[in-house]
């Protein structure tokens, strides 16, 4: 079901190209910089709080960065300090990644973060950087990573799917002595081990098990145009579903396999909406098509970790379907930047949605939002969500300010929806 534009003469049609380059890459294409000779290039850069960390953690660590015609130079240090103090802000990516980077590096750097990174937990990058040789101070930042340049090779099982926990675990093993294994007991977002292989590591996937072996040499330098962030696109997404009468393409989306099962979520509910695969290299990316559809519950417990980010949404989504839907296994929710199952649970019932909470997800019937004030917690995906709730019924989200993190021109995007509503 790939339609264009004007495909019916009562539909708004919207088509969007540059909406928000993807997070994930964007953090990636800068610190897996520290691993290559020569100077790397990244376009399509995501300008927000939470990369803006990790490219000044960059600089503070040596690397040379030059900004020019929209794109970013990058080089890495010959040498990198044997003392840092590193601020986080709010991103558990900056956080964790760079600890695995630097636990191979002789040295000892200070990690800290905002109140919302201070409370989540360390212990999973912790337990396995310790077993490899490293030392980290707390199970909470803030702490002292202390490097090892000896870091040995072993095999790990994670009780998280976690692709944070996963990639600081891949960037240390790549560093050790010996060959490491690392497994989940499901698969989590694979985008470190597709871009790390790209340049020529050597990582192997057996089921849920990945073996990475020691980097001989230093990889190449690269080229990256950062692609639509299919996180951010997915608040569009729902949106125009929510809508009245409105057609949208996205161009230039991250179509990843394991970033795009909240809309493989979303079809199951009877959402008509499609993809079209454009290029297939580093990253699969495509456009999105979707078109305002009556939305049915769904029982959803399976590759949460894949839609981990997209959830606050998607229950927006079950709030305005037609009868109940049911999340579980999503546990993973009450150790983000707040805890999504309980701050979603007020907020839908605040609104006058019947919802129930289990220790690991919550049910959701649908029904019809009221007018209301909610809070977004300081968590940038439930200030997204909430506003949503704006297209159908007047509302007020408190605290938006923390959408900066990952999508500052979300409300540019929103409006649009908004004046179409009836």
């Amino acid at each position: 079901m790939i339609f264009l534009p004007k495909t019916r003469s009562n539909f708004q049609c919207l088509e969007f190209d540059r909406v928000s380059p993807d997070k994930s890459l964007s953090h990636r294409s800068i610190i897996f910089s520290f691993l290559t000779q020569g100077r790397s290039e990244i376009e399509n850069f995501l300008d927000s709080q939470d990369t803006y960390a990790t490219l000044q953690i960059a600089k503070t660590l040596g690397a040379k960065v030059q900004k020019k015609n929209q794109r970013i130079f990058i080089e890495s240090p010959k040498e990198i300090p044997q003392q840092a103090n590193l601020q986080c802000l709010n991103s558990g990516t900056t956080m964790r990644l760079f600890a695995g980077l630097l636990s191979s590096k002789s040295g000892q750097f200070l990690f800290d973060g905002d109140k919302s990174l201070r409370q989540r937990p360390m212990q999973r990058i912790k337990t396995p950087l310790e077993l490899m040789g490293a030392s980290i101070s707390s199970p909470y930042a803030p702490f002292v990573l202390r490097g090892n340049s000896q870091l040995r090779g072993i095999e790990y099982h994670s009780e998280v799917s976690s692709a944070q926990v996963k990639s600081a675990f891949i960037l240390a093993a790549l560093c050790a002595n010996g060959e490491s294994k690392y497994s989940e007991d499901e698969l989590s977002r694979n985008h470190t081990e597709r871009f790390l292989t790209h340049l020529g590591a050597k990582i192997t996937h057996l089921q849920n098990q990945i073996c990475i072996s020691p980097l001989t040499c230093l990889l190449p330098s690269y080229k990256i145009k950062i692609p639509n962030d299919p996180s951010s696109v997915m608040f569009l997404v729902v949106a125009c579903l929510i809508s009245s009468c409105v057609e949208l393409k996205v161009s230039q989306v991250l179509l990843n396999p394991t970033r795009i099962y909240a809309f493989e979520i979303l079809k199951k509910m009877g959402a008509q909406l499609d993809y079209e695969v454009v290029e297939d290299g580093l990253e699969t990316i495509g456009n999105i098509y979707v078109r305002s559809s009556e939305l049915r519950g769904v029982e959803v417990s399976t590759h949460l970790s894949w839609m981990i980010d997209e959830i606050p949404a998607l229950c927006i989504a079950m709030a305005c379907a037609k009868g109940t839907s049911i999340i579980r296994h999503a546990q993973e929710l009450r150790f983000k930047e707040s805890d999504r199952i309980a701050t979603m649970v007020l907020n839908l019932k605040q609104l006058g949605i019947e919802v129930g909470e289990f220790d690991d997800g919550m049910e959701i019937k649908g029904g019809e939002f009221q007018d209301g004030v909610v809070q977004s917690y300081g968590d940038h995906r439930i200030a997204m969500s909430f506003a949503l709730v704006g297209i159908r019924r007047r509302i007020e989200v408190r605290g938006m300010e923390c959408v900066q993190i990952s999508f500052p021109r979300y409300f540019e995007f929103l409006k649009f929806f908004t004046d179409f509503k009836e």
